[in-house]
């Protein structure tokens, strides 16, 4: 008779467990004899929830199961220091750790168990390659995956070459990787050229080849040539004792030999730079000292060297565009450099596109928010050095975005003229038509108010006469 009614005990306990919250689950284990908590522990767990296991939209719980000395969490959120103890409930193999995050933030960690073992969570499905090996990967349930970054076999694809050049100012030689885009090369066209640093890993670890695909395919950027450079003594060419000899090398042996060998433009505004951390600081170096030959500069999660800082305060303003970002959960020393350098921009007046994001150092990151910087400097055109056949249609991004409420989406188009403006996704599945009439003025803007709409990534696209643009539309939950 104690056998069964410990049995009814426990199946009514797994009933509750299952309807309740996490914190009254912590309560009820704790109160429950040692002998019970494992079979409620793993009532919970096989429940089909997913991990870490999140309430409220910004409530976490990290949960690892499995006997252990201790367990703890790092990752972007810490710095990546393991000081983030979980807590283990005596009798069982549960151990929790419960936080809070901003519902659309994004970062990486990993459990340390009994002190030096760093491991994936082994419930969590969801990882992403970093520069030091693969971490587990947090996704806050409002933050959208970015569709640029996946690969579509039913996209055009761009092709990508290796070479080999060798530098007279460094004294080594390195493996450079050029893209080229789908349909290179077309007549009478000089193509855009973005230079990426610490290339090979924007290549593999930012997905740089599928996010550059999916912007051509859909006309979300003009076509561009990618050119992508690694380091070879990282630390000293892009911040260190060798910085201007590698700056020597980009301007005098490498790109030279790029513009004799492909068709790219030698209009600076038509030639960008881009660079993550200290790739961001040798980037923005280089367009410091040659503006005439590089016209956009992109700096993500950057290192910004006082002598950079210094040149563009008290200096005079150059021919420079620039795009920067930084992490809530960055490198602690980068996020008031970056806020400055971005004081300093805006207050001598620079083009600047800036954003902060609910994320740490890291590809993750990088990679899903590049399409920014390359939407910024090479917006889609329906020719390249010729202008286009419609030079008075034009859509404008919308402001603000990403948006909740409302946003207002800016386009031009000849007085009378026809004009089609639709919202779809990225199926091509259309939403809504937004406007579809004649132009009463040259300058319009269209409001949506987000009232039906789901969200996520949405194309905006504006049609007229043969004239066709799009721009990638975000609506926040």
């Amino acid at each position: 008779m104690h056998k069964i009614l410990l049995a009814i005990f426990l199946i009514l306990g797994i009933f509750q467990v299952q309807g309740q919250s996490f914190e009254q689950l912590i309560i009820r284990l704790n109160t429950l004899p040692e002998a019970q908590r494992q079979a409620v522990a793993d009532s919970f767990m096989s429940a089909g929830h997913t991990f870490p296991y999140v309430e409220h939209d910004t409530l976490v719980h990290f949960i690892y199961t499995a006997s252990a000395q201790s367990v703890k969490m790092a990752g972007d959120a810490t710095g990546w220091n393991p000081d983030k103890a979980l807590t283990h409930i005596g009798g069982s193999n549960f151990w929790y750790y419960t936080t809070v995050y901003e519902a659309d933030a994004r970062l990486d960690y990993k459990f340390v168990v009994n002190g030096s073992n760093w491991i994936l969570d082994p419930r969590n499905p969801n990882t992403c390659p970093g520069g030091f090996g693969t971490n587990s990967e947090l996704r806050m349930p409002g933050y959208m995956i970015p569709p640029e970054i996946s690969y579509y076999s039913n996209i055009p694809h761009g092709i990508v070459s290796d070479s080999v050049f060798n530098s007279s100012f460094l004294g080594n030689s390195r493996h450079v990787r050029v893209y080229l885009p789908p349909g290179y090369p077309t007549a009478n066209t000089a193509y855009p050229v973005v230079l990426f640093h610490d290339g090979l890993e924007y290549l593999s670890l930012c997905n740089t080849g599928n996010i550059l695909d999916y912007l051509i395919a859909h006309q979300l950027i003009t076509p561009v040539i990618g050119v992508f450079v690694p380091p070879v003594d990282r630390e000293a060419e892009y911040a260190g004792n060798k910085i201007d000899k590698f700056t020597s090398f980009i301007i005098q042996e490498l790109m030279p030999v790029i513009d004799s060998k492909y068709k790219t433009s030698a209009d600076p505004s038509k030639r960008a730079m881009v660079g993550a951390s200290n790739g961001g600081n040798i980037a923005l170096y280089i367009g410091m000292k040659h503006p005439e030959k590089f016209g956009k500069i992109g700096a993500q999660s950057s290192n910004v060297q006082n002598t950079i800082s210094s040149v563009f305060s008290t200096g005079p303003k150059l021919n420079l565009a620039f795009y920067l970002d930084i992490g809530t959960y960055d490198i602690d020393v980068l996020i008031p450099m970056v806020h400055g350098f971005r004081d300093i921009l805006q207050s001598k007046g620079y083009s600047l596109q800036f954003q902060e994001w609910h994320e740490g150092h890291s590809w993750g990151n990088w990679k899903g928010h590049l399409r920014l910087p390359l939407e910024q400097f090479f917006p889609y055109s329906s020719s390249l050095n010729v202008l286009p056949e419609k030079p008075d249609f034009k859509l404008e991004q919308n402001r603000p975005n990403p948006f909740h409420h409302a946003t207002m989406i800016p386009f031009s188009a000849p007085v009378g003229s026809t004009i089609l403006l639709t919202l779809s996704d990225f199926s091509g599945r259309l939403i809504a038509t937004l406007f579809s009439g004649r132009s009463n003025q040259a300058g319009n803007q269209i409001e949506i108010t987000n009232h039906n709409y789901k969200p996520g990534n949405y194309l905006c696209t504006l049609r007229a006469y043969g004239y066709q643009a799009s721009r990638i539309i975000t609506i926040d939950e």
